[in-house]
Order: structure tokens, then sequence, then C-alpha cells
């Protein structure tokens, strides 16, 4: 499939096609005329639904943005620690802040600030949620205890005829007519989000313990043909009718869910129950503590300091250097893809991060050109000097970015050693280090040679300065 350089080239271009269609801007908004007919409308990235190794996967291109650069919620939580004996108190702070992060990890926020303050008698929890605009969808998702409890009628009910066990039936359950079957949160393995292969709505699919499993089993065997009332937090979510017993401890929770709904309830399913009381003491939406104006400054620089890169390069290099450009757009298309796809929330020192590695991703290109001539000037065919330049310039780039490579994991930090820095700020320069250097070696050397053997040509009797 790449044994020429023509198939890779076509390649790159089809990679590079794609990548534009995945780094559209949110809500980019094109108005233009043509033959009379004006063209406004707004695009946003497109959304992906795929099926690997049977689950049931969405993703959706967007960029992230920290606190620093979008704002977001800023939550308070006061710990009850009356009926925790005073030995056991802070380790019941860490422990209900670790159930807090979990959530929130499950519900994708990239770098939240989750912290405990201990003062005299108050224990407090402190959540800063970058991107979360609403303040009560946070305090809901960090809350909340998510009793899950499976209960049966306690009044006989008519079963309905052609419903699998999924769907729902008619008749409302309710805490006065329905008593537990023994099955809770505790017996719940996994919860997440997928969709109906029939009619393609939302849903929750729920995994057993081995516990679990066998008294599902148990309880759809006895209740075949009647309804099983599924309750969170003393609310019934649905009320399937058992078609028949459900041995493998696997089954699905719907109920005209949409898509946020599904998730937010596979989310707290999954997150379990907190160890302590929580009560929110304070709530409020945190503003962009750089202001617009910053981002807007930010964000300039960036662009201008990316154009004189490619200004020096065309100056400096001229054929090559505009091929060496090509590269650096593909480069750019690939950070911001790659950014949107693993979650990278972009702080301003993410942001500088991304744009000091432009000016490392520009070395490989000057290593390589500047050993090209050497070659040429030492009289060997353009082809061939190109072919040698890539070779020996490679020992050079390789122990150039490995180091930067080894600098950017220190800084984040994957072990969370006490010894090294946790900030997340500091994390977030990481990261868009370490993606951007890892690119840059694949644009450096893959892109840039296809590129050049393929549209880079030189007459038999052209002399190199």
């Amino acid at each position: 499939m790449f044994k020429t350089p023509k198939t890779i080239f076509v390649w790159l271009v089809l990679l590079s096609l794609t990548l534009i269609i995945i780094d559209v801007p949110q809500n980019y908004r094109i108005k233009f005329t043509v033959f009379g007919k004006t063209v406004d409308r707004v695009i946003n990235p497109p959304t992906f639904r795929f099926t690997l190794f049977g689950k049931n996967i969405e993703k959706q291109f967007v960029t992230k943005l920290g606190l620093d650069l979008a704002g977001g919620s800023h939550v308070v939580l006061q710990a009850d620690m009356k009926d925790v004996a005073a030995s056991d108190r802070v380790s019941a702070l860490e422990s209900a802040k670790e159930v807090i992060e979990r959530r929130v990890n499950f519900f994708g926020i990239s770098e939240p600030v989750v912290q405990t303050s201990v003062s005299e008698s108050s224990y407090r929890i402190i959540v800063e949620l970058p991107g979360v605009s609403q303040v009560s969808q946070a305090v809901s998702l960090i809350g909340q205890t998510a009793r899950l409890d499976f209960r049966e009628f306690t009044l006989p009910v008519s079963s309905i005829s052609g419903e699998t066990a999924t769907e729902s039936a008619f008749v409302i359950p309710s805490l006065t007519n329905t008593k537990s079957v023994g099955i809770t949160g505790k017996d719940l393995k996994r919860a997440s989000i997928s969709f109906s292969t029939q009619n393609g709505q939302p849903q929750v699919s729920i995994e057993f313990t081995s516990d679990g499993a066998k008294k599902f089993s148990d309880t759809t065997r006895r209740l075949v043909g009647k309804q099983l009332a599924i309750f969170l937090d003393e609310f019934p979510i649905t009320a399937p009718v058992v078609q028949t017993a459900i041995t493998d401890g696997q089954a699905v929770i719907t109920g005209s869910f949409t898509q946020e709904e599904a998730k937010s309830l596979s989310l707290q399913l999954n997150a379990g129950a907190l160890p302590v009381s929580v009560s929110v003491i304070e709530q409020r939406t945190v503003e962009a503590t750089l202001g617009k104006e910053s981002i807007v400054k930010s964000i300039r620089g960036g662009l201008v300091g990316l154009c004189m890169v490619a200004l020096f390069m065309v100056l400096q290099y001229g054929k090559l250097g505009l091929i060496a450009n090509f590269a650096l757009l593909l480069y750019g298309l690939l950070s911001l893809g790659i950014f949107r796809l693993v979650g990278i929330t972009l702080t301003l020192p993410g942001i500088a991060g991304f744009i000091l590695s432009i000016g490392m991703a520009v070395d490989s290109n000057i290593l390589i050109f500047e050993r090209f001539k050497e070659e040429k000037r030492a009289g060997k065919p353009w082809h061939i000097a190109m072919e040698q330049a890539f070779g020996k310039a490679w020992d050079s780039i390789r122990d150039a970015n490995v180091t930067t490579i080894a600098t950017s994991l220190i800084l984040y930090n994957p072990l969370n050693l006490s010894i090294l820095p946790s900030s997340g700020l500091v994390r977030g320069f990481a990261a868009t280090l370490f993606i951007g250097v890892v690119l840059s070696l694949f644009t450096g050397i893959v892109a840039s040679r296809t590129f050049m053997r393929v549209l880079y040509k030189e007459r038999s009797n052209e002399v190199t300065k």
C-alpha cells in the first residue's frame, strides 16, 4: 500500500483533506454569494459513530479550552463528618475527593481541579470544571449518590405481549406499588452508553458482577412476563417487561433517553456512592481568567510566529522551503486533530507548548536541507543527495527530539511522583509539547521526504552555490 512515494503522497493528501474536515472551528459561519445565490450557514466539526469490539462509540471533534481561556464552573462542597471518627476524617475526605475525580473524568472533562481544604472542623472539597458553563449540571454530576435499585410490583400487572425485555411498559411504577428484589448499585460492574441496533436510540448497557449476575438471573427467571422496575435515587427510570431469563449478567436500560441523559446516567452508575454526605455551600460560574483580549493576542502571536517561520523557510531555501511549509501545514492540521481526538484541554501554557513545537518541527527540515546542500556541493546528483541527506541527518534529528520527549514526560509526570510537578497547567504544556514533537518527526521525515520525492525536481546542469 505504501511502496511508492506517489502512493504515500496520495494518502497524505487524503489525510490532509480529512483533517481539514475534523479541524473545522465550532459554529463556523460560511457566507458567500455565487451566481446570484447566497449561501449562509453555520458548520461544526463532524460526529463519528462506529462499533469497535462490539461497543458503540461516538466521537465529536471539538476543542476543549481550560479555565484560563474559556472559564467553567466553581463548586465548593461541605463534607458532613458528624458520624465519622476524628482520626478517619482526613482519609474520608480524600476518598470523597477520589470519587468526585472519577466522576468528572467519566464526564469527559480534561484537567479538572479537585482539591481538599481542611480548617478546624470544616472539611471541604473545591471543584473547578473547565468548559462546564451550567453550574447545576456540575452540581448534579459531583454530588449525587446514585442509588440504583431493582424492584418488582407488589400488585398484579398484566403482561404486555409483543414487547421485549428492554421496552418500557405502560404501567408507571412508584415506591408504594413496588418492592426491592435485592439488586442494588453494588451488584453493578459497569455501565456504558450504547445505541439500539433497531432504532438507533441511546440506551445504557449494564453489566453485573458475578453475584449480581446470579441475582439478576434468578429475578428474571421468576418475573418472566412481568415488569421489573428500575429506580435511581428512589426515582423510576423504566419498567421493562421481562420476556426471557437473562443469565449472562448483561442487559440494557431504555427509557426514551436523549444522548446526554443516557451518558449522565451511565456516569452516575459508574461513579458509585460518596463515602460521606456532602452539601453545596458555594456554586458559581468562572469567567476566563485571561479575558478575551489576552486570548486574541495569544492566538495572534502564534499566527505571526508561524508566518515568520514559513517566510524564513521560503527565503532561505526557496522551493525546498515551500515544501517544508506544506509539511508544516500538515503538522498543524495533525496537531489540532490529535488535540481534539485525545481530548486535550488547551490552556495558555498548552498553546505555548504547541507554538514551541512549531519551531522544532522545522528544525528537522533545516538539518536535512543543509545536509542536502553539502551533498550537492560534493558533486552528487540531486536525487542521490536528497536520499543521503535524510539518512545522515536522522541521527541528529533523533537525538534532539528524544531529549525533548524525555523532558515533556518528566513535566507531565504520568506516575504522579511527588518529587515532580503535577499542576494541570504544567501538564497541559507538557502534553502539547510531547504530541507536537512526535508529530514533527512524522512530518519532518515522512511528509517532507515524500513531498520532495514527488514535487521537487532539478535540472541536471543546475549548480548549487
